[in-house]
């Protein structure tokens, strides 16, 4: 297995008839050649990850009925399942989020009924997928069956996304989509160096100062219709669509200037930008509107019918269709909801965190908790159950130290993996700091665990060092992972009780707090 930082190209004329001594075109290589082993890895963690995200998957549940919001998904889960599948959701008197989470909770209420394996089944699935999709993506990121195995390990053993497969909850969703969109652009880049490779052995990279037309990419429209279900699910998969929109053209760019095209900044401009804008601006908002195919069918979803009723039939949009500007209305409602939820209008919640602390994950969550005669089976006159969404900290604690060291690879290196990976991170982050003062959770942090555990990966693939390192050099290496990853899956292991409710002594239950921040 071949551990590569970027290709190693071999000498060759330039388009400028120029013999270049450090050259410019690269072999293009799509990742290992150890395709049978990698899926026999890949699949073998997948049903580790199985295991773990179903087992006890029904437990706990309040006396029968969801816990935390569960109490408001899997209800309207159930009513998208029974009403047509739409929801009115009176509680709040407008739907909240727009519905592809909670369609996808209701197929698991389809066939287990309404109960904790129904309103969660799908979630588990979701953080199955999830770490199949991450061993992928860092394996051909890295060029390593191995480094994609130890990412695929670390997301297993991470607190976050393990809670979050097992609770029907929209979260999971989110970071599912949004991951399945970055592998897609990942491949991407790879097929794009394939055809740039392809029309430079032709020698016609020269033909024009732009370069090459690329040809239809559908692997960048796969990544438009991924991030149109990530906006269908919640909307800040809006953030992810502006990130990643331009990691592919930075992608194309740096393409372009490898295989020495002339002018690379103006090709990519003229030859990738709008392609880019239509698969991944167009698409997504097409693939969004799609979601509500129900709603638009339906007599009865909320605000369905607001022009004629709340709104009237001219004005300066009315060449609009009425659906649309109906949908406009409730999107408004909705975003009016969520701006409200300050702290300046007095809305407080003992769990709510703000994202400098998601990182290392200082201010968790608390999903579930239960305590007194009425909790048992730890040995003790009294005991303890509680679920809480915390980031396993051999990981978390980690993750400044990770994103420097990327950001400086980025910088220094010209590592395009490190700078992948923190433009995912920074999109599921860097937005919420602008508007600081809106009640926030922790939860928002899960779709950061998979660029996490991507981002450390890299940074153990350095530590083992490549294939042609010395003997000892790569014994050593593989020392020190191995036993960064033994801590990590013990830390996993002692964090189990708090991430699954089992029940444990009071005593138990405050050596599992570590930081004063986490009571």
């Amino acid at each position: 297995m071949t551990l590569l930082t970027d290709e190693r190209p071999t000498p060759h004329v330039d388009p400028r008839g120029h013999l270049s001594p450090a050259p410019l075109a690269p072999e293009p290589k799509t990742g290992p050649t150890d395709r049978f082993r990698g899926w026999v890895v890949t699949v073998f963690l997948t049903l580790v990850a199985a295991i773990t995200r179903f087992t006890m998957l029904g437990y706990p549940t309040d006396a029968g009925t969801p816990v935390f919001d569960e109490k408001h998904y899997a209800p309207q889960g159930w009513q998208v399942l029974t009403n047509g599948w739409i929801e009115n959701n009176p509680g709040y008197g407008l739907v909240v989020h727009p519905p592809v989470g909670k369609q996808l909770i209701a197929v698991g209420e389809a066939l287990f009924g309404y109960n904790g394996w129904g309103w969660r089944f799908s979630a588990a699935v979701a953080g199955t997928l999830l770490v199949l999709l991450v061993i992928r993506i860092v394996r051909r990121m890295a060029r390593s069956t191995l480094v994609g195995a130890i990412a695929g390990l670390l997301l297993i053993a991470d607190g976050v996304t393990f809670v979050s497969s097992r609770i029907g909850m929209l979260d999971i969703f989110m970071a599912l989509f949004v991951v399945a969109a970055f592998g897609c652009l990942i491949v991407d880049r790879d097929e794009v160096r394939a055809r740039m490779a392809r029309v430079y052995a032709e020698g016609r990279i020269g033909v024009t100062d732009y370069g090459p037309r690329l040809g239809v990419r559908w692997w960048r429209f796969g990544a438009g219709v991924m991030l149109g279900l990530a906006c269908g699910t919640k909307w800040s998969g809006l953030y992810f669509i502006a990130f990643f929109g331009l990691m592919s053209v930075a992608f194309d760019v740096a393409a372009r200037r490898r295989y020495g095209v002339r002018r690379p900044w103006l090709g990519a401009g003229l030859r990738d930008v709008g392609p880019a804008l239509y698969a991944l601006v167009v698409v997504p908002v097409l693939v969004y509107l799609a979601t509500y195919w129900a709603w638009f069918a339906s007599e009865t979803g909320v605000d369905r019918h607001a022009v004629g009723n709340q709104l009237g039939f001219d004005g300066s949009f009315s060449f609009v269709p009425a659906a649309l500007r109906s949908l406009w209305y409730y999107s408004g409602n909705v975003l009016e909801f969520h701006g409200g939820l300050t702290n300046s209008a007095g809305n407080h919640h003992p769990w709510e965190s703000k994202p400098w602390t998601w990182p290392m994950g200082l201010r968790p969550m608390l999903y579930y908790f239960a305590e007194g005669d009425e909790v048992s089976g730890c040995g003790a006159a009294s005991c303890v159950k509680a679920v809480m969404l915390i980031g396993t900290p051999a990981m978390w604690w980690l993750a400044l130290p990770m994103l420097g060291w990327a950001l400086w690879r980025t910088v220094v290196g010209r590592d395009w993996r490190y700078a992948a990976v923190l433009t995912g991170y920074a999109a599921g982050l860097l937005p919420w700091f602008v508007t600081m003062d809106r009640q926030m959770y922790f939860f928002y942090a899960v779709a950061l665990a998979p660029f996490l555990a991507m981002g450390l990966a890299l940074v153990c693939g350095e530590v083992i060092g490549r294939a042609r390192a010395s003997y000892e050099r790569r014994r050593t290496g593989l020392l020190a992972v191995a036993l960064y990853l033994g801590l990590v899956i013990a830390n996993f292991a002692w964090l189990w009780p708090i991430l699954t409710a089992v029940p444990i002594t009071p005593e138990m239950w405050q050596q599992q707090l570590w930081l004063p921040s986490w009571r």
